[in-house]
């Protein structure tokens, strides 16, 4: 990770360098520094080929900061939300509605600035939120949300259509909204993990790692070789139980409820191992700074290794049911296709991009330990529809596989945790990992009695919900329920 402030000037200068070059804004978002140095500063961090580059920009709310929205669409609902949480505009961009802000604040509170504790109640209803409209002979829309059939996180959906055509689609989301960012302020680095670990609860290793590391970087805590090869293990078994979950879930919403239940049972099995080695179903909690708080014996190497047998097992079969299943490929081929062009243009990322052919996974491209020493085999694709997020998934639960046995065979011996430093002064740290819908970013800041200033955990939802909207156009409404789970992505995550 490289660090650097810059100029207004140079903020654009370098995203637009960055685009041209063909790499990726990650994410945006402000800190207030006021009681260290009588400033906001805004951050960008980017991923190029080089790796990542983080960049920072002292501003004040009168001035704000150049819009990167041009530059970078999915720059756009970020910066709405750094206006709504700190109150610092985007100069030049083009909209500026609320994002999380669905009017329960009034339009002068800003929860992430010192002066405010973030537990303030307000006694104000919900706003109507502008949709765009489109008009046009025999266009209409349909409201879907954001109360759903179903135990699923909350989002509204506008769509117009043409008889069953979709023309748009407009999302509004925000509805989890916590608060979590202003929860990490002034924690203890060690006491940061559990909340980050919450931020999207299928995603709870990913975060923990992406915070742990971003903490030991801040506090130069060296982690016990073992400790990393048993995180990466732990998030290998989390990409694969999403997956399960999904393929089943994909199945049904096509019509084969046989897939479902195949899919459901490999996954109740995959989880339960979880409760019984790790003392959690989605072993939570399990990382920890400065390393790991379980660990494997030999009985227990064994039995991971006899279920990953079984499951390529089954899984293998179930792959051929699904590719010679005439009805389910007749939904699945076409739906919701998202071409490499407009996927680059987008910024599509994680496992959907891999399937609209954005060969990017940071096992592979910012290999850290232990992948620096698995040769990880990305999983690609180029239709960018519902058939190749399948496939992808399929491909992936297969590498996923091979990288347990991988690590179990060669898993090193030694201590799988140290104390966290104590850690005085304001610090960096930067944590990034491929969790199974993509690469998590937790930037952290620390103040100068080495507490938490700010931690911002990103998701890759944020990059993906946009490219929903897109994904959807041109296709029948009753498809919008499987293409919106081939993509699956995170509100809470993404709301924060």
């Amino acid at each position: 990770m490289c660090v650097a402030d810059v100029t207004p000037q140079d903020w654009s200068r370098v995203a637009q360098m960055i685009n041209t070059e063909g790499g990726r804004l990650i994410s945006v978002w402000g800190t207030d520094r006021r009681p260290l140095a009588d400033r906001y500063v805004m951050s960008a961090v980017y991923c190029a080929d080089e790796g990542l580059l983080w960049l920072r920009l002292a501003v004040n709310e009168r001035e704000g900061y150049p819009d990167l929205s041009v530059i970078f669409p999915s720059a756009a609902r970020m910066q709405r939300t750094v206006f709504d949480l700190l109150g610092i505009p985007a100069n030049g961009a083009e909209d500026t509605r609320p994002w999380i802000n669905h009017g329960r604040w009034p339009a002068s509170y800003f929860p992430l600035r010192h002066e405010f504790s973030g537990r303030e109640q307000f006694d104000s209803g919900l706003e109507e939120y502008p949709f765009v409209q489109v008009e046009g002979d025999g266009v209409h829309e349909i409201a879907v949300g954001p109360i759903h059939a179903g135990t699923i996180e909350p989002g509204h959906f506008r769509f117009s259509v043409v008889g069953e055509k979709v023309l748009r689609l407009e999302q509004r989301l925000g509805y989890t909204h916590k608060g979590t960012d202003k929860l990490f302020v002034g924690r203890e680095l060690a006491d940061g993990a559990r909340i980050a670990g919450r931020v999207s609860g299928d995603s709870t290793v990913a975060f923990a790692w992406a915070y742990c590391m971003a903490a030991e970087g801040a506090s130069k805590c060296e982690v016990p070789p073992r400790a990393l090869w048993l995180r990466a293990l732990l998030l290998e078994r989390e990409r694969i139980a999403s997956h399960l979950g999904d393929l089943g879930a994909l199945g049904n919403d096509a019509g084969l409820a046989f897939g479902l239940a195949q899919f459901s049972r490999l996954k109740e099995d995959w989880v339960r191992l979880n409760l019984q080695l790790f003392g959690h179903r989605f072993m939570m909690d399990r990382i920890i700074p400065g390393g790991v708080a379980v660990d494997l014996d030999a009985e227990r190497i064994g039995l991971l290794m006899t279920q990953c047998d079984h499951i390529e097992a089954e899984v293998r079969t179930l792959h051929g049911i699904y590719d010679e299943h005439a009805g389910l490929q007749d939904r699945f081929i076409s739906a919701g296709r998202v071409l490499p062009k407009l996927a680059s243009e987008l910024g599509l990322c994680g496992m959907a991009g891999r399937a609209s052919g954005q060969a990017w996974d940071a096992r592979a491209d910012q290999a850290m330990a232990p992948y620096s020493q698995l040769d990880v085999r990305m999983a690609t694709h180029r239709n960018g529809d519902v058939a190749a997020r399948v496939l992808v998934r399929f491909d992936e639960i297969a590498e996923s596989l091979r990288l347990l046995r991988e690590i179990l065979r060669r898993l090193p011996s030694g201590s799988i945790a140290v104390p966290l430093p104590s850690s005085r002064g304001e610090n960096l740290g930067t944590g990034w990992v491929e969790g199974w819908r993509g690469a998590v970013l937790v930037g952290l800041e620390t103040d100068s009695q080495g507490k938490i200033l700010r931690c911002h955990c990103h998701d890759p939802s944020w990059q993906n919900w946009p490219v929903l909207q897109h994904a959807i156009m041109g296709n029948i409404v009753p498809d919008f329920p499987l293409i919106n789970k081939s993509f699956n992505l995170s509100y809470s995550g993404h709301d924060l």
